[in-house]
């Protein structure tokens, strides 16, 4: 395995301590180092501006999410209804305060979540009926249980990331659905704002991923990328963000021009700054052809 320290980032909205980003040059991932102790992990997301554990609109930048969260909504449940399922069984892990939850259950969904944080937790239930649970909860779900696992800005939040996929793989169904969203860590965006990328997040984003890396890494589990989708939104959301830890300003006029450019880029090279990945079991994919 080839490792190389590929940058310096640091913890702009917590602790402001300093992590190296290692490369995998065979996988093209980036991990965080030094990686903390799945115990002290739980104390770097303690902060108000940590902002998809809470519904508040304190700022511009607060009330810019929820826009572009309610954008977000329509365009996942877009997705999940367009799959050909058997049945409408769907599992949100890291589902935060549940709004994408709320908005499958009103499309007729039967839902299951699951969310680490007592608070994002307490509110995701108010939402859905008490439908969200502990992560520890997942160790007691039947087999084949789901149609459709989702995933949105999780995967990289996983300290025990190679047992999570093969825990999803067994929770899903044979012909369901893996719906995996994460940064690109080889966005124009990325490329741009460099150290002050705000989707870095370390430590809290623990694994960096390149399109090169999810088709490697879940192909070792017997899945198979089937589709990829751009955010849009995500490059203007992440630009904002990233012009206040570079300027402690958000310079609204220049993110969005760095955004827009980076979806201009990503026409032709399809690096976009967030990407959707709709994944299959492999042997389900043989089975049909």
């Amino acid at each position: 395995m080839n490792q190389s320290t590929y940058l310096k980032v640091k913890d702009h909205s917590v602790s402001g301590e300093e992590f190296q980003l290692i490369l995998n040059e065979d996988l093209q991932m980036l991990e965080t180092f030094p990686k903390p102790t799945e115990e002290k992990l739980s104390q770097y997301y303690k902060s108000e501006d940590y902002i998809s554990h809470t519904d508040s609109k304190r700022n511009v930048f607060e009330y810019a999410y929820h826009i572009i969260r309610s954008r977000a909504l329509r365009n996942k449940l877009k997705l999940i209804n367009s799959f050909d399922t058997e049945a409408k069984d769907l599992l949100d892990i890291g589902c935060g305060t549940g709004d994408f939850l709320r908005t499958a259950q009103n499309s007729g969904w039967s839902i299951t979540g699951i969310e680490p944080n007592v608070q994002a937790r307490t509110i995701a239930n108010d939402k859905t009926g008490n439908k969200v649970f502990e992560a520890e909860q997942l160790l007691s779900i039947e087999e084949n249980s789901f149609d459709v696992i989702t995933l949105w800005h999780v995967l990289e939040h996983l300290p025990k990331l190679e047992t999570h996929i093969s825990l999803f793989k067994n929770l899903l169904k044979p012909n369901g659905f893996l719906v995996v969203a994460v940064p690109n860590f080889k966005s124009y965006d990325a490329q741009h704002y460099k150290s002050f990328w705000a989707a870095y997040d370390v430590p809290r984003h623990l694994w960096h991923f390149s399109r090169q890396s999810i088709k490697h890494l879940f192909g070792k589990f017997g899945f198979t990328v089937v589709s990829t989708r751009p955010m849009i939104f995500d490059s203007f959301y992440v630009s904002l963000l990233s012009e206040k830890y570079k300027s402690d300003f958000m310079n609204p006029i220049k993110a969005f021009w760095i955004g827009l450019l980076s979806n201009i880029k990503a026409r032709d090279s399809k690096e976009y700054s967030s990407l959707i990945y709709i994944i299959k079991k492999t042997s389900t994919l043989s089975l049909a052809l």
